[in-house]
């Protein structure tokens, strides 16, 4: 479960060199609770963990987000993992996909993400601690669903190419699934203040 909150600042705070002259700055910053795992161990704000999931998001994000309509400008994406069973990465996709949305900054498509992995020999979508625990191979896929585009994949170990197919595949249907939830409930978010305005 993770909680993601985006702003959209019109001019770049501190230093003018990071601005870019032809479309805005990205910027996503990841990080966990203390009790979001089992583990209850503590992360310093900078740790490895922490910036690899923040880059990732950062490149997902750049790929979806019409940058180029808000130059000179900077977009904030945070995100806090208040509870993490497996699928971390898809998590924080999704819900930062609803909350840019939501902020209303202009975007190709919806963000959609699912992790999958290869497990005793099944290819399995979203997978849950205990399945990532199990040391199979996993990828995590954010895709673009009304283009097919993938926006990341990434795999965290080596997977046969006959393999390959089926667990992109798991994931792929998995995110289009994603995708057909978010978009009933980003046009039920549109509709409801039209009801209540009479429109």
């Amino acid at each position: 479960m993770g909680l993601a909150h985006v702003s959209f600042l019109p001019q770049i705070r501190g230093s003018r060199s990071r601005a870019l002259p032809d479309r805005a700055l990205v910027n996503c910053q990841y990080s966990s609770a203390t009790f979001s795992t089992g583990e209850r161990k503590r992360r310093p704000h900078g740790d490895r963990k922490s910036c690899e999931m923040g880059l990732q998001l950062r490149q997902t994000f750049e790929a979806a987000i019409l940058t180029q309509l808000h130059p000179r400008s900077q977009i904030d994406i945070y995100v806090q993992v208040l509870q993490a069973d497996g699928g971390t990465y898809a998590a924080c996709v999704n819900a930062a996909t609803l909350a840019v949305l939501d902020a209303g900054i202009p975007v190709r498509d919806f963000v959609c993400a699912c992790s999958a992995g290869f497990v005793d020999g099944t290819a399995l979508a979203d997978l849950s601690h205990v399945e990532e625990a199990a040391g199979g191979p996993q990828l995590a896929l954010a895709l673009l669903p009304a283009s097919g585009q993938i926006a990341l994949l990434e795999m965290d170990a080596r997977l046969h190419e006959d393999h390959l197919e089926r667990v992109l595949e798991a994931a792929a249907r998995a995110a289009r699934d994603v995708h057909t939830v978010l978009d009933r409930v980003v046009r039920q978010h549109v509709r409801e203040p039209s009801i209540l305005l009479g429109d």
